[in-house]
């Protein structure tokens, strides 16, 4: 096992600097010029000039063209690009564009508003889609299972920028219920000890911002979760189903245990593989479909942070949070394969 987590961890690096690369490069390659976009379209050369050799903008992205066909690599070394993954080596993803501060300090203070957002939305989806798939397993063909299926594809289905907003006119607007944006309302403070807003409000016996900051999460987490709700009850229901055809499963009903019995502890145990790899795929979803939802919500998290630097061609914002979502990503893959293992214990890793 311990020589599998270090090949693994090994594998790691060339991942993330093919994602570094693929990043740079569709960043340059979206019309339009940073420094122009920071002046605005009346400023001079001068300052526009100014401001592009500031950033390292002038520079050629890797190597440029004439002294590519004179033979000269040596620019390559003070191209945008090895300049980039040379600060990035060092933690430092460089300084915003427009605002002129650390990316690396704004991101830690953004990244806990995302992170409770996805972690509310995973534990509804969750909840919710497994008793659904399980259920509908049990009773297959049946009329609980038909308008479960139905539910479940209603939920995958449907985008995440209309339910938003069918959220806010219905409970924001019309009837008032709940707030539309923002994570706590004006003149609610809370003491910060994990900056979720839910856990110390929780953990410092903060009733009334535990309640406030719980009115302002629940419209963007039930929109969140939707789909990946769906895509789990329909995973669960049909690695269930082909569990219950096991011949284990009729020998173990046979011996006369009961339903739940049979149901939970052997085959609800033995179906969880596939469950366990589309929650692990789903979490890193919640993050990109984050940037939806917290723009439609103002949700103050790296989703809307992210989408408003690709507006404004802020190159460092753009790179430093995506790079965040891809560290993610395989840091959550490589969760679910340690997990087989404990799931699991025919899996062995060499």
């Amino acid at each position: 096992m311990a020589r599998y987590i270090f090949r693994r961890i090994i594998s790691v690096i060339p991942t993330l600097i093919g994602v570094t690369f693929v990043i740079f490069m569709f960043q340059r390659l979206i019309p339009g010029d940073p420094a122009i976009a920071m002046l605005g379209e009346h400023a001079t050369d001068e300052s526009i000039e100014r401001i592009r050799e500031q950033f390292g903008l002038n520079q050629p992205v890797f190597l440029d063209r004439d002294a590519l066909a004179e033979g000269d690599i040596s620019g390559f070394f003070d191209s945008q690009y090895v300049r980039y993954m040379s600060r990035l080596a060092q933690l430092d993803l460089g300084n915003s564009i427009h605002r002129r501060i650390p990316v690396l300090e704004t991101l830690l203070l953004r990244f806990p508003a995302t992170v409770e957002l996805s972690l509310l939305s995973m534990i509804i989806a969750v909840s919710i889609g497994i008793p659904v798939g399980i259920i509908s397993a049990a009773r297959r063909n049946s009329f609980i299972d038909s308008i479960s299926m139905v539910g479940s594809l209603i939920g995958v289905s449907m985008p995440i920028f209309w339910l938003g907003i069918m959220e806010i006119m219905l409970f924001a607007v019309m009837l008032q219920w709940l707030p539309s944006g923002a994570r706590l309302s004006t003149g609610i403070e809370i003491d910060t000890i994990t900056h979720l807003y839910l856990v110390d409000s929780l953990l410092t016996g903060n009733w009334i911002g535990f309640k406030d900051s719980l009115s302002h999460i629940i419209l963007p987490a039930v929109a969140l979760a939707t789909i990946p709700m769906g895509i789990i009850a329909r995973m669960t229901r049909s690695s269930m189903l082909d569990v219950l055809q096991e011949d284990y499963i009729r020998t173990a009903k046979a011996k006369g245990l009961g339903g739940r019995l049979v149901l939970f502890r052997h085959a609800l145990k033995n179906a969880a593989l596939p469950v366990v790899t589309i929650i692990g795929l789903q979490a890193g979803t919640l993050l990109a479909g984050a940037v939806l939802t917290e723009t439609i919500f103002s949700w103050p998290g790296i989703g809307r942070w992210v989408y408003d630097a690709i507006l404004a061609r802020d190159y460092p914002i753009v790179q430093g949070g995506t790079l965040l979502i891809a560290l993610i990503f395989v840091g959550v893959n490589f969760i679910v394969d340690i997990m087989y293992a404990l799931l699991d214990p025919r899996i062995r890793y060499k």
